[in-house]
């Protein structure tokens, strides 16, 4: 599926340049790329404990419907004081499963939660195993930017600089440290997107690539049964083509290939929890309206405020600077929005000097003293002498550097493909500023909700990072310094990433313990491995039904024998009927960190 790309030879070396005998070939970093970005991702994902949207996959996954509506016989017979966790664990149905997404979930992710309910069958249900998926795509995502780039713009060290950034985004690393349907439903868009450039390129040869349509119908269904959110996606492509596109018999062979896909999907729509999105995000919408209209700030759901230019815009501020690598964290909020604006002023001063100088056959000595000197002098006025501000100051150099870019690559094909990076960068994150004015709130601007668009701002943050080592050595080495400092800024999100502090990703502002249902029930299989018995204690979680609902351990086949409903549960190595209702049999311990069979 995937081509090799022509051999690119890049203008910015001379025509004198020989390679260095040391040579690694590409295959090799790119394969320490893949191991770099899967260490970064698994690196303390089973450390912290599963928190509220985790815990809403997990009863999804499970069948298990918020507040036991279709467990009634468990939870609500008349005269049951307690039940076994054989009675809740019993098998469900699919109509089980179908509406514990609805109530749990707001009829989203379906295809996430089948697909992790099966590894939990598989590989068990430890915070650890519940994220290992979204590790591994998350993972996946960095082969296919770099697939991308390497194809379209045609640079083996443009695309392993695009793998590398792509290693290293704090968005996707913080993301696949969750129990949810982002990394997956990325990258399942990201490759459609690749799949859509495949066939639009077949079709250019005259071709009717039947297997490439058939995997990017596969593609849509499962993004949109993953996050709705993916349908911008689509409508870049479509978007895309009506740009582009002139052969209606690719727009046929879309059509049919996205009709097909659809009518694939439609019944979750029509008779399964699907039905219900639109109703839920309605309702949701005149909920968050009414808080940011009555209590905006202690409202139990954090800062939603009423849609105001000034507020849409505060909050977006926030989210395009996290967007793109080489601007995160430079904002108004951390920095001041009189320290960024000087910053801004003076970095498009120097900007403008560099612009000049390259209609000149040689750069003035005094620009490339002026240059680095504009990004410094700020420090001067400053009120708070952060490095950062040095960042601040060189964004509009990179913004250059970006146009520069562009302006390299002279194949109308390469430019288009850019054009599709940017719609894909935009279009997302424009939407969620069209739907806060629509809903009058601005709870939806958060940064999960432009994921999408994260992939294609790596592609073009990659583009201008490797201008800039284009450029005269002035411009190069004044920016390398501003992106080492970006790097290290980078290097300490990451450790907050880790250490469950970077609340813009993790939703924490302090440090999550592991999960404390994990160490409970290990206690009691450590005791009685060392004991074979174990006397349980009154002090049980209780739960609707019942009181002291008890989960019991042994390391080898005991019997059970209810003492009473209010003093718990003894479990004892005799001869306890072991056919009767508290044999090994009728019992199976499944807590929110893994199961046990006795």
């Amino acid at each position: 599926m995937f081509h090799t790309a022509p051999t690119y030879v890049d203008p910015a070396l001379p025509s004198t340049y020989q390679p260095r005998k040391f040579y690694v070939p590409p295959s090799i970093i790119l394969l320490l790329l893949i191991a770099l970005a899967f260490g970064l991702r698994v690196y303390k994902s089973g450390v912290h404990g599963i928190y509220l949207d985790e815990k809403l996959t997990l009863v999804c996954t499970q069948g298990v419907v918020y507040e036991g509506s279709n467990q009634h016989d468990v939870f609500f017979t008349p005269g049951k004081t307690y039940f076994t966790p054989a009675e809740f664990w019993k098998p469900k149905t699919l109509t089980d499963y179908n509406e514990a997404i609805i109530r749990s979930d707001i009829s989203n992710s379906p295809a996430y939660t089948a697909m992790l309910s099966a590894w939990i069958d598989a590989f068990g249900i430890s915070d650890f195993s519940i994220r290992f998926p979204s590790v591994l795509f998350s993972t996946f995502i960095v082969i296919l930017i770099y697939v991308l780039a390497r194809r379209y713009l045609k640079s083996e060290p443009l695309a392993l600089l695009c793998a590398f950034l792509a290693a290293i985004e704090p968005f996707f690393i913080a993301y696949s440290h969750m129990a949810r349907s982002y990394c997956t439903t990325i990258s399942m868009s990201l490759l459609a997107t690749y799949l859509f450039l495949c066939i639009l390129d077949r079709r250019a040869e005259g071709k009717q690539p039947i297997g490439l349509y058939i995997g990017y119908g596969l593609a849509f269904a499962l993004t949109m049964l993953g996050h709705y959110l993916g349908a911008l996606v689509f409508v870049c492509h479509g978007l895309y083509m009506l740009l582009y596109v002139r052969d209606w018999r690719t727009y046929v062979g879309l059509l049919i290939t996205g009709v097909t896909a659809f009518l694939a999907i439609l019944p979750w729509f029509v008779i399964g929890g699907g039905k219900y999105v639109f109703m839920t995000m309605a309702y949701q919408a005149q909920f968050y309206k009414k808080l940011a209209d009555t209590n905006p700030f202690n409202n139990g759901f954090g800062l939603i405020l009423p849609t105001t230019i000034i507020n849409v815009f505060r909050r977006m501020e926030l989210i395009v600077a996290d967007l793109f690598m080489l601007s995160n964290g430079v904002t108004g909020e951390t920095l001041g929005f009189r320290n960024l604006l000087v910053a801004t002023v003076l970095g498009i001063a120097a900007t403008a000097f560099v612009y000049q100088s390259e209609r000149r056959s040689a750069t003035p000595s005094w620009v490339k003293v002026a240059v680095p000197l504009l990004l410094v002098v700020g420090y001067s006025v400053y009120t708070t002498h952060s490095p950062r501000l040095l960042v601040a100051a060189a964004l509009p150099l990179f913004v250059l550097m970006a146009y520069r870019a562009v302006r390299s690559f002279g194949q109308s094909l390469e430019r288009r493909f850019l054009v599709l990076m940017g719609l894909l960068t935009i279009v997302p994150t424009l939407f969620i500023v069209v739907m806060a004015f629509r809903n009058g709130h601005t709870y939806g601007i958060t940064q999960r909700y432009t994921s999408f668009s994260f992939p294609y701002a790596i592609v073009l943050v990659g583009m201008t990072v490797w201008q800039i080592f284009r450029e005269p050595a002035y411009l190069r080495w004044t920016l390398s310094a501003i992106l080492l400092i970006q790097l290290g800024y980078v290097a300490k999100l990451l450790n907050r990433v880790y250490e469950d502090q970077a609340s813009k990703y993790t939703y924490f502002g302090r440090y999550r313990d592991s999960n404390p249902y994990a160490r409970a029930a290990d206690q009691p299989v450590v005791h009685a491995r060392r004991h074979r018995t174990i006397p349980i204690a009154p002090q049980c979680p209780t739960r609707r039904g019942g009181e002291n609902l008890l989960e019991l351990f042994g390391s080898r086949r005991p019997a059970y024998k209810p003492v009473s409903a209010t003093q718990g549960y003894v479990h004892t190595a005799d001869g306890h009927d072991p056919n009767g209702p508290y044999s090994p049999e009728a019992w199976e311990y499944r807590s929110s960190h893994h199961r046990v069979r006795f």
